[in-house]
């Protein structure tokens, strides 16, 4: 009977570290091992596959196609048997690393994360924000919480519809005589005109020419700096209602028109398919389905939710 040729498992794990790095000294460095040495282990690799996995040249080196399709699969095994070896010894890493837009770690995530930690006092979450899109095979994080489709090698859970409606001060509102309707709004000054969701909203409430284009496209940076803003009477200000509910019953905002609109983008929580069952990205994803999406079934009873696309 002939036999499959096997991989040596040292190999695979140079070529994993090659791979994700993008470098044959820097894998060096993070496995103890000299560039010489780690030329060697990719070699060995090569001939038993067949086909180069790298295209060398001076000061860079880039995945072939054969390397392109073996690097997920291996940086997926290694993952997995990380996993394995810490779910047998009950391991739970003291630190949880979680990405997520300013907007929802301050208005919702930084409000509410106290329970997450009273019932898990062993975690220390640790909080980044940025709004672009991470990803999540390079970042040094666990986990993400922002506005984006489902990707390959990620498993994608929705948390909140994203809704968007005009909000401002009570009492700007009463130094142009009330909002009654609409239009009303542009006797204002607009906060950040440029934002695209002030045309969807106002082309959803049939104003055709709200006339954005020559006022000012200040952009504050995040959604919550444009709520402070409103609420200190600086203008109008375009927000997720959702996020504002303690502002209006103090009487700092308030919603004009119940229309809301949406662009489709969703806040969603992701994190690698292949690190699913570690404890503490386990123990948070089944607490923040729980809180945002409490008709979900968690714990032991939880049904996966998976989705395949790529968080670039």
């Amino acid at each position: 009977m002939k036999m499959s040729k096997q991989f040596p498992l040292n190999a695979l794990r140079v070529f994993e570290a090659v791979a994700r790095l993008g470098s044959f000294t820097r894998a060096g460095e993070e496995l103890g091992m000299t560039q010489t040495a780690v030329s060697y282990q990719v070699k060995l690799i090569e001939e038993n596959v067949g086909e180069p996995l790298f295209l060398r040249r001076p000061r860079q080196i880039t995945l072939t196609d054969v390397g392109q399709r073996l690097a997920p699969r291996v940086m997926e095994a290694f993952e997995m048997l990380q996993e394995a070896v810490s779910s047998a010894r009950g391991d739970i890493d003291s630190a949880l690393l979680i990405s997520s837009t300013p907007t929802f770690a301050s208005q919702w995530l930084a409000r509410n994360i106290g329970t997450f930690q009273l019932a898990h006092p062993g975690i220390a979450v640790r909080l980044t924000t940025s709004d672009r899109i991470i990803d999540l095979a390079v970042e040094p994080v666990d986990l993400a919480i922002h506005r984006f489709d489902a990707c390959p090698g990620l498993d994608s859970h929705p948390l909140m519809r994203v809704e968007f409606s005009p909000m401002l001060s009570p009492a700007l509102a009463e130094t142009v005589g009330g909002i009654h309707e609409p239009r009303d709004l542009l006797k204002l000054r607009i906060i950040d005109a440029g934002d695209p969701w002030w045309r969807l909203w106002f082309a959803a409430a049939g104003v055709r020419d709200p006339d954005l284009e020559g006022r000012p496209t200040s952009r504050l940076g995040a959604q919550s700096l444009e709520a402070r803003a409103a609420i200190a009477g600086q203008g109008v200000a375009i927000l997720t209602p959702e996020f504002y509910g303690d502002d209006v019953a103090l009487g700092r905002l308030y919603q004009p028109f119940d229309l809301r609109c949406s662009d489709g983008c969703d806040y969603r929580l992701a994190y690698p398919h292949a690190r699913r069952n570690t404890p503490k990205i386990r123990l948070f994803r089944d607490w923040i389905l729980s809180e945002l999406c409490p008709s979900k079934k968690v714990g032991a009873e939880w049904v996966e939710e998976r989705k395949t696309a790529s968080i670039a």
